[in-house]
């Protein structure tokens, strides 16, 4: 194993946007100041969230996703054709969820084609370069998964353009394939697929839709493991996580529901090295899946929730790992947040001091079990 492939302590990515960023994106929405004053804020941001990583003692490091105003921003804006998509988060992302409560998230819209997909810039490329220039530790770059694409994908619109989801996905996949590609080539060591999209698989409000639909959820699964698995075939020398969960925005879920029917598929099937999954909540069932985890794949335990600022505590996540271990050897585990602490630019519903807080108890437990991170 690589040595990334093997840290014992990670995170999903994004950080809590803070105040200083969140005031200048509103004002370049509202055309008061420009894109190079927004990106040098933006920098700011960036590099006083690598130095905390730093200070904390995260082993791998990310730019908070400072530049984005939701995750999926990694595609929604690298990519040409699908610009409905983009627009749905180009209208005052930092005040998209203003008035939502804690609980279950509306479900996601779907939107047209309205041209073959192309890959207009490479915004992950971009991030990666700029963080890389902060630190000596490694930099991780995420990335949206093609079927969490494929999910908000109108087909019926799209028909003149994209005669069968199969077509649009090939598509996706081919964009992603070259970006992972300029990463590797330019050096970047850790890229993270987000994967929300798999527990469409076991919830079943989600399931009901898709059989609305006239979309068959086996085939629809089996399509979406060769997709995550051609993005990253043929890449040598980088590690590949796969992150699942059921939804994160501001502090809200969308998906319900244990990995028990999807887990021999899923973990057997994923050519990923490092499976990160949720585990922080009752939603996400027992350890018992993770005895489909092949030997040569480590286990990130997602147990420290980003949703609230309740710190958990040493002895708890301790007893959780050793639970978990009954599944998998200890020594291809690892512990993270269960999801990043901040999906889109409002963030989740606590305060940084609590993130940074979360974050040093993760780099504490790995110490505690691992003696390294």
């Amino acid at each position: 194993m690589d040595p990334l492939d093997r840290l014992r302590v990670d995170q999903v990515g994004s950080l809590l946007r803070p105040t200083r960023l969140k005031g200048a994106i509103g004002r370049y929405q509202r055309g008061e100041i420009d894109e190079t004053a927004l990106r040098s804020v933006e920098d700011d941001a960036i590099r006083d969230a690598v130095a905390e990583q730093e200070r904390v003692g995260m082993p791998v490091v990310t730019d908070g996703e400072m530049r984005r105003s939701n995750f999926q921003d990694s595609m929604a804006r690298s990519i040409a054709g699908f610009d409905a998509w983009l627009d749905r988060w180009k209208k005052k992302p930092a005040d998209r969820a203003a008035g939502k409560t804690p609980g279950h998230a509306p479900l996601i819209t779907r939107h047209r084609a309205s041209e073959r997909i192309s890959l207009r810039r490479d915004l992950p490329l971009e991030e990666w370069r700029f963080t890389s220039s902060l630190t000596k530790r490694p930099v991780k770059v995420t990335l949206i998964g093609p079927d969490r694409i494929s999910q908000v994908f109108d087909a019926a619109a799209s028909s003149d353009v994209y005669p069968t989801v199969e077509a649009f996905v090939d598509d996706i996949v081919a964009v992603e394939r070259r970006m992972v590609s300029e990463l590797a080539a330019a050096g970047c060591p850790y890229v993270q697929i987000d994967a929300p999209s798999y527990t469409a698989y076991v919830d079943e409000g989600s399931l009901a839709d898709m059989r609305s639909r006239g979309i068959d959820p086996d085939r629809a699964l089996d399509r979406s493991i060769a997709a995550d698995n051609a993005v990253i075939a043929g890449t040598p020398d980088v590690t590949f996580g796969i992150h699942v969960c059921r939804g994160n925005e501001r502090s809200m879920w969308h998906r319900e529901g244990p990995y028990d029917a999807i887990a021999e598929r899923l973990f057997t099937g994923l050519a990923h090295h490092r499976l990160l999954l949720e585990y922080d909540t009752d939603r996400a069932g027992t350890f018992a899946p993770l005895r489909f985890v092949p030997q040569d794949k480590v286990v990130v335990l997602g147990l420290v929730t980003t949703k609230d600022p309740d710190l958990e505590s040493v002895d708890d996540l301790l007893r959780r790992i050793e639970e978990a271990s009954r599944y998998v050897p200890v020594e291809r585990l690892a512990i993270s947040p269960q999801c990043g602490f901040a999906s889109d630019v409002a963030g989740n519903l606590i305060d940084e001091d609590a993130q940074w807080r979360k974050l040093e108890r993760v780099v504490e437990v790995g110490r505690r079990v691992w003696g390294e991170v």
